[in-house]
């Protein structure tokens, strides 16, 4: 593979005893254009206002992505810290202040509830950030994932993080990040389940279990699936904004059910270079790379803790 996500350094840091991490992109021109669209209904961000098209600021500096559900976004701190030492931020009559939108999983429920990334390991993922790091499954902030949580946490399966990049068009590329910790199942293509809420004979069905409302012990904000795509095309932060919206097709694809009041969706999209393309045509890669990055933080996932991958 080559680098997952144009433009982009991907740094790490977890740790497994505790069951937790984060990941942070830092783009390696300093600054990138930025969007998002949140589509759960149990979010858990910060300084994603200023990624609104009508917003001041027009880059950001660098993107968070963290377990340890809001006490994760003390990592933040530590990415800031990281650059501003670089000299990085958005220029202020008195200080460089760098952009770091963030957003968090909850994994409290594994490991330790105690456990949660600060600002030292927020640091620590910017130092190990490299344009090499291509690792998926049980590492950064798909550490504490996990999938199918609608009978609670006894009957899930584990997620993690997948990568995925598309083939060049025109010499546009599209890459997709996603850290998978769904209420839902995900699926394959047919609809299939390929992990999910468990049952004593296999998968039950999450998306069933939901529509009867039988057995239901699933909790809101206690789940979410976080994707950052990134493309080396030329998008505003207009154009952006609405990559992201069409891109939350792609978690429709993969995850079922998805976009519920238990989750937390949010999709970023990264402009990193200056390639001419069509939008619609980025939203159909777009699209693609996130149904597959969903799947393979499932296929690459290791178990931990006492809960299951399928591989």
């Amino acid at each position: 593979m080559a680098n997952p996500l144009p433009g982009i350094h991907i740094g790490h840091w977890h740790d497994l005893g505790a069951g937790t991490g984060c990941t942070v992109l830092l783009p390696t021109a300093g600054e990138m254009r930025a969007g998002v669209h949140v589509g759960g209904g149990a979010p858990g961000t910060r300084e994603t206002d200023v990624l609104e098209p009508t917003a001041t600021v027009q880059h950001i500096h660098a993107l968070l992505l963290t377990g340890g559900s809001a006490f994760g976004l003390d990592a933040a701190g530590g990415v800031m810290r990281y650059l501003r030492e670089q000299g990085i931020g958005f220029q202020t009559p008195v200080a460089r202040v760098p952009i770091v939108p963030a957003a968090v999983i909850f994994d409290l429920d594994l490991g330790s509830p105690q456990a949660a990334p600060d600002a030292e390991a927020g640091y620590a993922a910017c130092r190990a950030a490299s344009e090499d790091e291509r690792r998926e499954g049980t590492v950064g902030a798909g550490c504490g994932a996990s999938v199918g949580r609608m009978r609670g946490p006894d009957f899930r399966s584990k997620g993690g993080i997948g990568l995925a990049t598309s083939e060049p068009i025109n010499s546009v590329v599209v890459g997709a990040l996603a850290v998978v910790n769904a209420v839902g199942d995900v699926v394959a293509r047919d609809g299939t389940i390929i992990a999910g809420t468990r049952s004593e004979k296999g998968f039950v069905g999450s998306a069933a279990l939901l529509k009867y409302a039988n057995a239901i012990t699933a909790q809101p904000g206690t789940n979410t699936t976080l994707v950052a795509i990134a493309t080396n095309a030329h998008v505003d932060k207009v154009g952006l904004t609405r990559l992201a919206q069409q891109a939350q097709d792609g978690l429709a694809l993969a995850i079922s059910p998805v976009h519920t009041s238990f989750d937390g969706d949010t999709v970023f999209a990264l402009s990193t270079g200056d390639q001419a393309c069509n939008l619609d045509s980025l939203a159909v890669m777009a699209i693609e790379m996130v149904a597959l990055a969903i799947r393979r933080a499932i296929q690459q996932a290791t178990s931990l803790l006492g809960v299951r991958a399928v591989s």
